[in-house]
């Protein structure tokens, strides 16, 4: 058994920016778990509408 372990969840969430406005795009976590706990998000990405990879830091995430 792995003590510590490293999983990639993605999700639907609604993210809001200035230039498109209101979308709802798949936002893949990376999280690091210590014993099934997750401790940090290593990093977080989003794929844009015109599928490049960017960071979750450029636009303002609502749920």
């Amino acid at each position: 058994m792995k003590i510590i372990k490293i999983k990639r969840k993605t999700k639907i969430r609604n993210i809001h920016s200035r230039n498109m406005g209101r979308l709802s795009t798949k936002v893949t976590s990376i999280k690091k778990y210590l014993l099934g706990i997750p401790i940090t998000t290593i990093h977080k990405y989003r794929e844009t509408y015109y599928g490049k990879i960017k960071d979750c830091k450029d636009c303002i995430l609502q749920a």
